[in-house]
């Protein structure tokens, strides 16, 4: 695939979670983890009404992840899957998705 994408990052996600060998891996483990999305002051407009909503959908480059492995086998299983079918951040294109629950909007 010859096909080129570029991205302009919009804004930056703050997690407890500094290094990737210390995040939890599945969503169980990090359910009362609070973190912090702070958005590029150009694009703060589009989050008007946003505090309405419970929920935010966040799609992400997974920035500090190397290599790719195409089959992993995931924690606690003992065969391989697919890498499409894991939540492993090893991908060949970076990017991951998480539903986050939203406590508040600030503006600056």
């Amino acid at each position: 695939m010859a096909l080129t994408i570029e991205l302009e990052p919009i804004g930056v996600v703050r997690t407890p979670f500094g290094e990737p060998s210390g995040m939890p891996r599945n969503t169980a483990q990090a359910a009362d983890t609070r973190g912090t999305i702070e958005v590029d002051p150009a694009c703060a407009a589009g989050l008007r009404d946003l505090e309405g909503f419970s929920h935010v959908i966040l799609l992400f480059h997974f920035h500090r992840s190397e290599g790719c492995e195409l089959e992993v086998v995931p924690p606690g299983e003992s065969r391989a899957h697919g890498v499409f079918a894991t939540r492993s951040p090893r991908r060949p294109n970076g990017i991951g998705l998480s539903v986050v629950r939203l406590d508040r909007v600030e503006r600056i």
